[in-house]
């Protein structure tokens, strides 16, 4: 009995440490992460640009990915992954202020390659997920519902 609540003492402090390290050092991924999204936009010669983190508390069902203000407009974008052929694909989604998903951007090479092959009905899913999401998140009055 003693071995056992050791092991379960050693597996509750991994996970708590685990936890601590992924809290602590979401600013740091959340920053290099738009950081990437704009050296794509700029290598794209594209003159969209991502300027800050927008924190929100994730619903049960929501997708998981990370909201950004855009330089000089309204909208939002939410960047995620997705898997084709086993590899994860990033790709960004343009949300108009009113939640609605205008464009959806692929965020790499690879994505690019393989984005028109990509199949419409898993891109709707995703589409519909996101546009929930920002209903939810982001509703009318500038503030968050939750």
């Amino acid at each position: 009995m003693k071995d056992k609540l050791i092991l379960f003492g050693w597996i509750t402090g991994l996970l708590l440490l685990t936890s601590v390290i992924l809290f602590l050092s979401q600013p740091a991924l959340t920053f290099n992460l738009m950081r990437s999204v704009n050296n794509v936009f700029s290598n794209n010669n594209d003159q969209r640009k991502l300027t800050a983190h927008i924190p929100t508390k994730t619903g049960k069902a929501e997708i998981f990915g990370y909201w950004y203000k855009m330089n000089n407009s309204e909208n939002k974008m939410f960047v995620f992954t997705t898997f084709q052929d086993g590899i994860l694909v990033p790709l960004g989604a343009i949300v108009s202020t009113n939640g609605y998903v205008n464009e959806v951007l692929p965020l790499s090479a690879h994505a690019e390659q393989i984005f028109d092959a990509m199949p419409k009905s898993i891109l709707q899913m995703y589409i519909s997920r996101i546009q929930d999401a920002a209903q939810i998140n982001f509703s009318s009055s500038g503030g968050s519902r939750r």
